[in-house]
């Protein structure tokens, strides 16, 4: 692609230029032809930031860590982000060492801040169970001025704990963070009383929820009902549902510093036995619900958190509780709400919120409202009406599909088996200038493969290549069976090729996408390389073949019937009309013959 180069080149103009491109190499070749064009030029923070993105998107390694080299000899300023997008790319391709050593030279970039490095890199180790190196890195890293914040990798490595049913560690944690100048805050509280009722710890979760009374709820906060029910639950769970209610009652004085004429008696008779949990639940949930001060911020907490947990029907009551105290529920609490009903397979349930709830509540769904309903359509095979939905989304004013949008369609549409649908759509997420990942070409090509269109999986293909993504090996199988013996199932193929052909069909589509001409040396050269033997014909009879025939038109008439190429003209009824569009008779034909060179399109003596 020519690039018109201005006059005056500044970072700003040359960070549009390559995030216009859908190459990431081209947009790589513009960034270093810039300092050849411009001598004065110097690349800045926002366009290595630009340029590192781009090639994380696309998985490019290797070129990544080269521009991040020259960045470094720039001594430019960099942001956090840049690294810590970094760091996930290598943990993403198991490259952790090159992430852990990136983080340990940031000394050497002009970077102030390694807060976001430092917390993304204690994630990855922790996803691959490196908690002896994430516990050194900890120590090693906490305690410098680079790193602003500790509470998020504390909140973290609590996070872990509890996971691996150690909150005993968790709590200690906790309570080491006061000696390491670090303040807990709501998250902090949230993750440890979790871990703690989980492992039936019921005794110090007790103790955490009075701490709270005069740390961050001094003043009430309606947020905090989430970690108070989560006790609660958990009491009930073990019988203990008298426990349950005094330390309820508590809650309603010193915690949600609710005044005494909101603070409902609650008749206790029907789960006196302690059989009936589920209807202790429920008027835990009542209590808390109308006990406490009302506000927009406890209303959500609550439904949010009973929403995420499947109890949609209590979840509701919030809802309907909120409305007739003067609230109208927030775009959160209606995400949660249909990820909770697509979840438990409720789709018309889930499509009256949309249609229905949302309207009556002055709501217009968001693009994050509609990729949640779309991903619950395709989810529940319906993405018909999903693409439905998109046509909806395109008419209404200020909400614009993005790339999650058509990549979440594309993949649904693949799954239901309307790989011309998804091809559609995968055309106009093109056309917006969003640009797919690697496995949505891999999906669709495979598809239409399947169903005999390999005229649209080559230009899908070719497309592919031209945006640097490289093929599954998956993707050339089929496309070797489908044009060799139309099937998308190489293993059929396979019964009908010899290895010697399959390795020459291979090599010769690797030329052709190549635009290497096909010689019999270069077939031959590539089968070695492969480490595939066979008879030393077969590259001459391919190249042969190949002189005579061009591999496009191969490809594109496949699937296109044999035989001559006579068009059959339906004659009109009646016997004059029939007589005079009688065609003359034929000279007659000879037998066919066995399947000859002929036939390929060559000889072997040409």
């Amino acid at each position: 692609m020519s690039v018109r180069w201005p006059r005056l080149l500044t970072p700003t103009y040359l960070s549009q230029i390559i995030k216009k491109q859908k190459s990431p190499l081209t947009a790589l070749k513009i960034f270093k032809e810039a300092k050849e064009k411009y001598p004065n030029y110097r690349h800045n923070g926002p366009v290595y930031a630009s340029m590192i993105g781009i090639l994380s998107e696309s998985n490019r390694i290797t070129e990544m860590k080269e521009v991040i080299d020259q960045m470094k000899g720039d001594s430019c300023e960099c942001k956090d982000s840049v690294f810590a997008t970094a760091i996930r790319t290598y943990a993403r391709a198991g490259q952790l060492n090159e992430a852990v050593s990136l983080f340990k030279n940031l000394s050497q970039f002009n970077c102030v801040n390694w807060t976001q490095s430092f917390n993304t890199l204690l994630k990855e180790m922790v996803k691959e169970s490196k908690l002896e190196a994430a516990h050194i890195l900890f120590l090693r890293s906490c305690y410098g001025w680079e790193v602003k914040s500790r509470i998020q990798s504390l909140n973290l490595l609590m996070d872990v704990l509890c996971q691996c049913r150690r909150s005993d560690l968790a709590l200690h944690v906790f309570q080491e963070m006061d000696f390491q100048g670090c303040y807990p805050d709501r998250e902090s509280y949230h993750i440890l009383m979790k871990g703690l009722c989980n492992d039936r710890r019921l005794n110090e979760a007790t103790h955490l929820l009075y701490s709270m009374f005069w740390r961050i709820s001094q003043k009430g906060s309606g947020e905090d009902i989430v970690i108070y029910r989560t006790l609660l639950f958990a009491l009930c769970d073990q019988g203990k549902i008298q426990d349950a209610m005094q330390i309820l009652e508590k809650i309603l004085r010193k915690g949600l510093k609710a005044p005494k004429s909101r603070r409902h008696r609650i008749d206790l008779c029907p789960c006196n036995d302690g059989e009936d949990i589920e209807g202790a639940k429920s008027l835990i949930n009542e209590a808390l619900i109308r006990g406490g001060i009302p506000s927009l911020a406890s209303y959500s907490a609550m439904a949010v958190d009973l929403y995420n947990e499947g109890r949609i029907v209590e979840g509701d009551k919030v809802l309907d509780e909120m409305r007739t105290k003067g609230f109208w529920p927030s775009l959160v609490m209606y995400e949660a709400k249909l990820a909770a009903l697509f979840k438990d397979g409720m789709v018309d349930e889930a499509l009256e919120v949309i249609e229905e709830e949302m309207v009556k509540g002055t709501f217009v769904p968001t693009v994050r409202v509609y990729n949640i309903l779309l991903k619950g359509l395709c989810d529940a095979g319906n993405s018909a009406v999903a693409v439905m939905y998109l046509k909806k989304m395109s008419k209404q004013v200020g909400c614009v599909a993005n790339g999650e949008t058509y990549g979440i369609l594309v993949d649904g549409l693949c799954r239901d088996g309307r790989f011309l649908e998804a091809s559609r759509v995968l055309e106009e997420m093109l056309i917006r200038s969003y640009w797919p990942c690697v496995e949505t070409y891999n999906v669709l090509i495979r598809g239409l493969c399947s169903i005999g269109k390999q005229y649209e999986a080559v230009m899908w293909l070719e497309e592919m290549i031209s945006q640097a993504k490289l093929p599954d090996i998956s993707v050339w199988s089929s496309l070797v069976a489908s044009v060799c013996c139309n099937t998308a199932d190489l293993n059929v193929c396979l019964k009908a090729m010899s290895a010697s052909e399959l390795a020459c069909t291979y090599a010769c589509l690797i030329l052709h996408d190549d635009g290497i001409a096909i010689t019999t040396d270069k077939i031959a050269q590539l089968v070695k390389a492969a480490n595939v033997s066979i008879e030393s014909y077969w590259p001459s009879l391919f190249a042969k073949l190949l002189e005579k025939r061009n591999l496009d038109d191969l490809i594109m008439n496949v699937g296109s019937g044999g035989g001559g190429g006579a068009v059959a003209v339906a004659a009109p009824a009646g016997g004059a009309g029939a007589d005079a569009a009688a065609p003359p008779p034929e000279e007659k034909k000879e037998e066919p013959k066995e399947e000859s060179d002929e036939d390929m399109g060559f000889s072997l003596f040409d």
